[in-house]
């Protein structure tokens, strides 16, 4: 009698990449995770999830083309801003990282000193 093969569920497949990543095994969350963005591209938190599993297995090229596709779908994903620029950090180009941080900063309510996010004449009242 021939085996069959029932195709895993894509919820079961993400509680099982999320089990990997929870047990810091990133290489095999990421290679579970990849299959769940193949069948939900347009999913940002399974990318989100993918970008990080990519980050901390230092497979920093796919993190950065991950994240990069999460801000294209979703451009205020604050965190994809912040991981984009440790990712570009890792791999040395500090200065292609800057901006990205600096709009992490901008989402996040931190601001340089002497920059406002609201100008007072511009206040409500």
């Amino acid at each position: 009698m021939a085996m069959q093969y029932v195709e895993e569920a894509v919820s079961e497949k993400w509680r099982r990449a999320g089990l990997f990543f929870e047990a810091k095994d990133y290489a095999e969350a990421a290679r579970i995770l990849e299959g769940v963005v193949a069948e939900l591209p347009e999913q940002v938190d399974v990318r989100m999830l993918l970008a990080r599993a990519y980050y901390h297995s230092a497979q920093l090229r796919r993190a950065e083309a991950q994240l990069r596709e999460v801000i294209d779908r979703d451009p205020v994903e604050h965190y994809a801003h912040l991981m984009l620029g440790r990712t570009l950090q890792r791999q040395g180009r500090a200065e292609e990282a800057k901006p990205w941080l600096r709009i992490a900063d901008a989402f996040a309510g931190e601001f340089p000193e002497g920059v406002r996010a609201v100008d007072e004449a511009d206040a409500p009242l």
